[in-house]
Formats: structure tokens, sequence, C-alpha cells
């Protein structure tokens, strides 16, 4: 009897592994590993045999409170895929945060903020660990398009049950004054006659704010986990991210080149709310030219970020020519010298911090820095401005308040910019110079400046999930646009929103928020997708370095593949030429297959450089 069942299971047993082909696959191993005899006999099996096995599957998804490089709350997600029959962690993604306190902010509105962010991040990890987690599991992390659909579809049903609740509220809140109501209604009566006079005069001198869009609690969950899944995807495919997110822009064809999106390095941060009177440039950003290497261009941006902390060193550390070689100058720069430095001189973009009397200070600020260290503004570094204009807007007198007290109208701003560009022909990129609402103003700009300078939407550009929903890109006349990745933002929705600047000769930046983490992902998004600018801070900061050092990883990779190629010069638009009636029929969209290429790799007019030799250097800054 013992005979007859173990006579069946030897039986059953070379059935089995005859149906999956194991005595052949056997005798193929072996038959390829003889010739070779390797040292790791079981270990070049292993790997024989790893090829037949079943592709990873998402077994569960991790969500927890983490804290971004300014010590705020933010999500982290963590991939775990069964792999070859054992639970295995892939990967995590840590998504920044849109929440932003103003410099001035009151502590009830301090308060505030961090509650709603906290409350946020709580129910994002709640999504995670529990919905999503269901919802995802036994899913290939390689299927992104897929995945993406049903966080979209997901998010929409958490949207429709919000407004359903707040439906309820107002109907509850609406039966609950009905008995007051004669006094309510001539109460708005009143607060109506109030203010007539005053709007009266704003609105024909300025459109009206938009409303700030609201954000749904827990939206990181969508973004977190559709970046976290397209990590998983790159690790499991053993390529880099980038290459990964260039393939699912590509539709799978592999490019055969790719440039490096030029870095937007933020220098200085102008205090508006300082004891000075400057209120226009937010930041001061340096671009280096498109001739040298990401590591020349990082280098010579720390070299003037150095000579620029000289220059800005506080009168009182400076010793006096009178007092410098006497005993008692040598005893106070001695004592001065022990004292650390202010914590203020570094803000939480990672620059330099400043306070300025008028708008042409910081930029001969910078120039005086480039020319002590033998460099030309123009030739050796470009410059870019962040305006944030829509902080300036007073709309009691329909103006923007450039400097304490000093106001200018939306035209006149467009006169400030162009005298501004002219006197300083290194400024290529300005960046929200108006608020969105002012669209002929910004016409009037790109008109005047668009052949010589970049005019950039960054807050004047509704969120990335709005924008891919509009065919038409909603957005004011401008050179390119700002993308944040935050909130629901997916991976495919910045594929598709990128493939429709570009078949709008828009260009992209990817920009990292205020507060930003130590994840690097943002850069390999910025580059598989083809951006023309990354923007992602000053040179200190850890969260901030760590981004420059995965660019210059990427770069040196590209170079030692020799797939990696430099644009010949920048590119502007003329849109006084373009918007000339005669000319509106040749300006023909490209056809829609232009959406799949990157746009730094469809230009015919671009073309390679050698490259250098530095690349293949260490490249790590510390």
């Amino acid at each position: 009897m013992e005979a007859d069942t173990v006579g069946r299971l030897r039986r059953e047993a070379a059935e089995y592994y005859r149906d999956h082909r194991v005595p052949q696959r056997m005798e193929e191993a072996l038959n390829a590993l003889f010739p070779l005899r390797p040292a790791d006999l079981y270990g070049d099996l292993a790997n024989f045999f790893s090829k037949f096995s079943k592709a990873p599957v998402i077994c569960k998804l991790a969500g927890r409170k983490v804290l971004d490089g300014v010590g705020q709350p933010t999500l982290e997600v963590e991939i775990y895929c069964t792999v070859k029959n054992h639970e295995k962690r892939i990967c995590s993604a840590i998504i920044s945060s849109h929440y932003q306190i103003p410099e001035n902010a009151l502590s009830e509105t301090t308060k505030a903020g961090e509650k709603e962010r906290n409350d946020s991040v709580t129910t994002a990890v709640e999504w995670v660990n529990e919905s999503l987690n269901t919802m995802l599991r036994d899913l290939k992390p390689t299927d992104q398009c897929e995945i993406d659909k049903m966080l979209g579809e997901y998010f929409s049903k958490k949207e429709e049950e919000k407004k359903e609740i707040e439906k309820e509220e107002e109907d509850d809140d609406t039966l609950s004054i009905t008995s007051c109501a004669p006094l309510a209604v001539a109460q708005s009566g009143q607060k109506k006659e109030a203010k007539t006079g005053k709007k009266s005069n704003i609105e024909t001198t300025i459109p009206p704010a938009e409303p700030s869009e609201s954000v749904l609690c827990g939206s990181l969950a969508i973004g977190g986990t559709s970046l976290a899944i397209a990590k998983a995807g790159a690790s499991i495919n053993r390529i880099p991210l980038y290459l990964h997110i260039a393939l699912l822009k590509c539709s799978q064809d592999s490019p055969k080149e790719m440039t490096l999106p030029l870095p937007m390095v933020t220098l200085l941060s102008c205090e508006k709310f300082s004891p000075l009177k400057l209120k226009l440039v937010k930041e001061v950003m340096l671009i280096p030219p498109v001739q040298l290497s990401l590591k020349q261009g990082i280098e010579r941006a720390l070299d003037i970020q150095k000579e620029m902390m000289r220059l800005l060193e506080p009168a009182e550390k400076v010793p006096s020519p009178q007092l410098a070689d006497s005993k008692k100058g040598r005893a106070r720069n001695k004592e001065k010298k022990a004292s650390p430095p202010a914590l203020k001189r570094v803000s939480h973009l990672g620059c330099l911090i400043t306070g300025c009397d008028n708008l042409e200070q910081p930029l001969l600020l910078m120039q005086t820095a480039c020319n002590n260290i033998g460099l030309e503004l123009g030739t050796d570094m470009y410059l870019a401005i962040n305006c944030a204009a829509h902080e300036l807007m007073d709309y009691v007198k329909g103006k923007y308040e450039i400097l304490t007290g000093t106001f200018r109208s939306p035209d006149e701003m467009v006169d400030t910019y162009v005298e501004l560009v002219n006197k300083f022909p290194s400024i290529i990129a300005l960046v929200d110079p108006l608020r969105k609402e002012d669209r002929q103003q910004w016409n009037n700009l790109c008109c005047a400046l668009g052949s010589k300078c970049y005019l950039i939407a960054e807050d004047a550009a509704t969120n990335t999930s709005k924008l891919k929903t509009d065919q038409n890109i909603n957005i004011p006349m401008c050179s390119g646009v700002v993308l944040k990745y935050v909130n629901q933002t997916k991976v495919s929705d910045l594929v598709k929103l990128t493939g429709r600047l570009d078949g709008q000769r828009r260009i992209t930046i990817l920009g990292s928020p205020d507060g930003e983490s130590s994840d690097d992902s943002l850069v390999d998004l910025a580059v598989g997708l083809g951006a023309r600018f990354v923007k992602l801070g000053g040179l200190s900061r850890g969260e901030r370095v760590t981004k420059y050092n995965r660019l210059l990883a990427i770069e040196e990779e590209l170079a030692k593949n020799r797939t990696l190629r430099y644009d010949e010069n920048f590119e502007f638009t003329d849109f006084a030429e373009e918007l000339q009636p005669e000319k509106q029929q040749h300006e023909v969209l490209p056809p829609p297959q232009l959406e799949s290429v990157p746009s730094q790799l469809s230009v015919p007019a671009l073309q390679g450089h050698n490259v250098p030799a530095q690349l293949l250097e260490s490249s790590t800054l510390t």
C-alpha cells in the first residue's frame, strides 16, 4: 500500500515538472553553464531560472507620516511586492506638501495651517493603509497607466463624497436660519450698499482675483502612491526612474539621446517684509550657459555664492582700516570670528537672505560678485527672477506694491519689466511677473520681451490636475509653466501635460515646493519628461543639495552611456511675430504624435557637443 502511494506521488511529480518544462530547462541551464564553469555555479543557476519566475505583484502598501525639510509632516508611501513567493520591500516615495505659511503670518493663521496640514497627512496615511492597499493588491507595479486610472477614479469618488457632505451641511444651515430670514436679508442688503462704492472702482481697473482652489483632505495619498508605483516599476525593470518615465512618455520607445534640464539655482531671496523697501523680487536665480556641463555650471554657481556671502557680511564684521593692525582691532576681530553666523542668512529654500532698497540693488550686487571672480553676467552666467507678483497686489488701490509705498498698475508693470530687461540683458527669465488675471498685460509683456526672455507662469498657472483636463491649457500667454508634483497629481498626468505643452511649444519647468523632502525623484521626473529647466532652490540645505547631486549623477551616467546631448543655445518665442494675422495660418500645432517625444529631442536646430572629460570625475556636493 505504501509502495503504491510513493509510486503515485512520483508519477504526479514527474507530470507536474514536465508540465512546467523543468527537465527541459534544467538541461538547457546545465548545457549553457558547463562551458563557462562559473565560480558561483548555484548563483548562475539561480539567475538562469529567475527569468522564468512570475512577474512581481503588489502585496502591500504602507503609508506613514514623516517630516519634510522644514520639519513639517508629510506622507511617505512604501511598496511591497511578492517576488519569487516572498514579500519584499521594493521602494518608498515621499511627496511634498503644497502647504505654505506666509512670511508675516499671524500665530492664529500658523496654527490653523498646521492643523489643516496634519489632518491632511493623517487622512492620506489612512487612505494608503486601508482603501488603496486593498484596491491595488495583486496588480503589477509596471502597469503605471492602469494604476493611475484607478487612483483617479478613487479620488473622484472622494470628491463626490465631500460635495455631498457639504451640500447636506448647507441644507441644515438653511433650515436653521429660516426663522430669521428677513433679518438676514436686511443685513445683507446693508452690506452691499456699504461696499458698492469701493467695488465699482476696483472692478473697472483690475480683474478680481480668482478664488483659490480647495484641496481635498488626504489628496497627498494619490500623488504619493503614483510616484511610489513609478519607482517600483523602474526598480523591477532594473532601469533608472528617469528612463522609466521617458519610456512612459515615448510609448515604450527608448530615446537614443537625452538632454538634461538646466538648473535654476536660487542664490538670493529678498525678504518682502524686511525693514528695507524692495518687495518685487522674491528670488534671484542663476542659470548656467548651455555650453557648460552641469557639473561646471553648478561649480560656477557655488563660486558666485561664496563671493556673494563675502559681500553680504555685516559691516560690523569687517575690520576698519584704522583698527585692523592695532592690538585692539585684532582682539575685536578675533572676538567676532568666534561668534556663530546668523541662521537667518540661509532661507528654507537653501539660499542667502537679504533686504534691498530698490529693484536694481540685488542685480548690481550679483554683477559685482561675478566681476570679482572674473565672470561676466550675460555670457558666463544668466539670471532669472521670481517676481511672485500675485503677492504684491493691493486690491484697494488696484495696483502692485513693488516698493514700500510705491505702486504700479498692471500696464506700468509691463513697462517696468521692459526697462529692467533692457538695462540688465543677462535676465533671461521672469517667473510670475503678473497675476494670472492680468491676461492682457501678459500678452503685452510676451510681445515686448518674449523674443529674448522666458516669461514663466508658476502661481499664474492653475494646478496640474486642472491643467490636464483643459485641452486648451487655460493659462495666460507665456513661454512656459512651472509644474509641481503635489497633492493628487499623478505621474500619468505629468506625462500627458508635458506632451501637450510640447505640442503648444511651451517649455516645461519642474519645480520643488517650499517644504521639500530628501526624496530626489523630482529630478528623474524632470529628466524623463524632457523639462527645459528644473527649479530646485539653493545650494544649501540637505534636501536641496540631494537633488543637485542626483542631477549630477544622471549627467555622469548619460555621458558614460554616450546618450547625453547638450543644447546649442537658448530658444525664445517671438510672440509678436506669431500674432501677426498673415502668419497665423502657418502656425499650425504639431501632429499629436509629437506629444510623446521629449521637447528637447524634437528641435532639429540643436546639435550635440562632445561630452566634457570632467563628467567622468566624481560629482558629489558636500
